[in-house]
Formats: structure tokens, C-alpha cells, sequence
């Protein structure tokens, strides 16, 4: 199961949000129709900008994203949408070493 890191965009508050899942649109459904009070929950609607495959390493997955995320700055997520379609260069921008079990590097594409 490959994992990867997502980025959603709320129009309607003009803010990003980003995350990693095994399954991307059922995520971003949860997002938009969770009855639980969070913070995606306050800033619907989300639509899906970004989904990079990370490979099979919950763990890698976890700190992909929780460097992106320590990232903080809209400019960075907006360089990630427009130019990054692969795991080496999200590690490259946020400096999480690839290891020996994460080698896909292929773009993901969801129809939406």
C-alpha cells in the first residue's frame, strides 16, 4: 500500500491543509463530510491540489509530512503544487532522507 502526501485547499477561507493517506479521496471526503468539530471541519469546502506518492513507509510518510507541515509558509506549499511531481524532490525541499524501501517516483493523478 502506497502512501501518500496531500495537499487541499479551502477556497472559501483561503487556506491550506496538508496530510498523508493510503487512500486519498476517500480522505479528502472525510474532510468535507466529517460530523466531528476539527479544524478541516471550519474551513470547508476542500478541493485536492496536490498528491505526491510517497512509497510503502508509514513512518517516511509521516515525516514527509510533519516537515511540510513545520514548513509553514503558503509560498512552499504553492512550489510544491506547481513544480514538485516527485518523492525526491519533496524530500529534497523539506531535507527527510529517501530510504532503501521508498522508490516510487511516478505522478498521481485523481479525477475529480
Amino acid at each position: 500500500m502506497d502512501y501518500h502526501l496531500y495537499i487541499l485547499y479551502s477556497q472559501s477561507s483561503d487556506r491550506y491543509y496538508v496530510g498523508y493517506t493510503s487512500d486519498v479521496l476517500s480522505r479528502l471526503e472525510q474532510h468535507n463530510t466529517s460530523l466531528r468539530s476539527t479544524y478541516t471541519s471550519k474551513h470547508r469546502p476542500w478541493e485536492l491540489k496536490k498528491a505526491i506518492v510517497l512509497g510503502n513507509d508509514r513512518g517516511f510518510a509521516m515525516r514527509v509530512e510533519r516537515a511540510v507541515k513545520r514548513m509553514k509558509r503558503r509560498k512552499f506549499l504553492e512550489t510544491i503544487i506547481s513544480d514538485v511531481d516527485n518523492i525526491d524532490t519533496v524530500a529534497q525541499l523539506v531535507r527527510v532522507p529517501l530510504h532503501r524501501g521508498c522508490f516510487s517516483i511516478r505522478k498521481v493523478a485523481f479525477a475529480l
